[in-house]
């Protein structure tokens, strides 16, 4: 019995999202189970539709803030957790959720009129990272996330760990695995701008950078603008591809 009691006690928070990273959680096939035995997991929509504990100690969300109700439920969540962690670039930067955020401004008087519903006004708000609203002291980050990277992370929070945030840009990573620039070919890639920490995964694969890792604070943006348009791509083309998950500006609280 004391032995239960000191097992981690861990809640999985989806917010607005397509849940894929909580999926990707489970394509860690030999070492979910391993991973699950370090911990007492209290609550998960993916597999439970029991409410939340009162009492835990590690909270991983997921998703982005959407609505005023969402807000509330990440600072309970905060009150009560030893450590929060948010995967995937929905709770890191709003995510795909976050292209609408342009979109909200009067979008309910377009719809509804001058007869806009209070319950609008009471749940909507624009799309927003985790960090607007809480503070958070682990990320794992990407588009969907890499569950082994989501172990490490975990096993910091569960432990004590200090947190490492990667800052340098994705360039460094995709020349050490040798593959060639795609700027070269003529190609956007949003590799010179993008936070460094996957692998540079999909341009090992051949597919350019998309940022789903997020604009990395070394970045230069500008400078990759000239990059872009010396090698014919319009530096307009290569803002817009940045607004896919980058189009809410993290304002982290600590």
């Amino acid at each position: 019995m004391d032995e239960q009691k000191n097992i981690p006690r861990v809640v999985l928070v989806g917010l607005a999202s397509c849940f894929g990273c909580q999926i990707n959680i489970t394509n860690v096939e030999a070492h979910l189970m391993e991973v699950l035995g370090q911990v007492d997991m209290r609550y998960w929509q993916l597999t439970s539709s029991e409410p939340m504990p009162d009492a835990f100690d590690v909270a991983v969300v997921e998703g982005a803030v959407t609505t005023e109700d969402a807000a509330e439920t990440l600072r309970r969540v905060r009150e009560k957790a030893r450590a929060v962690i948010t995967i995937g670039a929905c709770a890191a930067t709003a995510g795909i959720p976050g292209m609408a955020a342009a979109a909200y401004e009067g979008r309910a008087a377009q719809v509804y009129g001058s007869a806009v519903p209070a319950i609008i006004d009471d749940i909507a708000c624009r799309p927003r990272p985790v960090s607007d609203v809480i503070a958070v002291d682990y990320e794992v980050p990407c588009c969907p996330i890499d569950p082994y990277d989501f172990v490490r992370v975990l096993q910091k929070a569960l432990y004590g760990a200090n947190p490492y945030e990667r800052t340098s840009t994705l360039c460094g990573e995709c020349k050490r695995n040798e593959r060639g620039c795609f700027y070269g070919r003529g190609i956007m890639c949003l590799g010179l701008v993008t936070r460094q920490g996957c692998g540079a995964r999909c341009p090992d694969l051949g597919r350019p950078c998309n940022g789903c890792g997020g604009v990395s604070v070394d970045a230069n943006v500008e400078g990759a603008r000239r990059v872009a348009q010396r090698s014919g791509i319009d530096p307009a083309r290569f803002d817009k591809a940045l607004e896919m998950f980058n189009q809410v500006p993290r304002e982290v609280q600590r």
